[in-house]
């Protein structure tokens, strides 16, 4: 059953209309979220190497074991 225009109009109008507002509430939150005074220390990346490859073979056991 295909959609009318009149709905499919609708529809579309209120996704862009979504995507407006909240494409407007994320600039104004950037605009008044304060500054840090210090940049975080820097990502260690051996470290998130690591996380990465251990949930990867996590993930690598479980799908063995469901065979």
């Amino acid at each position: 059953m295909p959609i009318k225009p009149q709905i499919l109009a609708a529809i579309s109008g209120a996704i862009a209309a979504f995507i407006a507002d909240e494409a407007a509430v994320g600039q104004t939150a950037a605009l008044t979220a304060p500054a840090a005074a210090a940049p975080g220390p820097p990502i260690n990346l051996w470290a998130l190497a690591g996380r990465s490859q251990a949930m990867q073979l996590r993930l690598l056991m479980q799908r063995r074991s469901l065979r």
